[in-house]
């Protein structure tokens, strides 16, 4: 469970990272790259919470 959840911040980071260069740099790469992290990561999270409710409620 830990190692998920720093997963996840990591992730958020990235993405962070990623919209800070396109900031800098004003180049559309960037933006894509972030927000395709940043998705990824809002799925990723949406599923670790449902498997965590799922697992309460068994």
């Amino acid at each position: 469970m830990v190692v998920a959840r720093v997963l996840i911040l990591l992730l958020l980071l990235s993405a962070a990272l990623s919209f800070v260069l396109y900031a800098v740099t004003g180049q559309a790469r960037f933006k894509r790259v972030g927000l395709n992290i940043l998705r990824g990561t809002m799925v990723a999270g949406f599923v670790f919470f449902a498997v965590l409710i799922a697992q309460h409620l068994a």
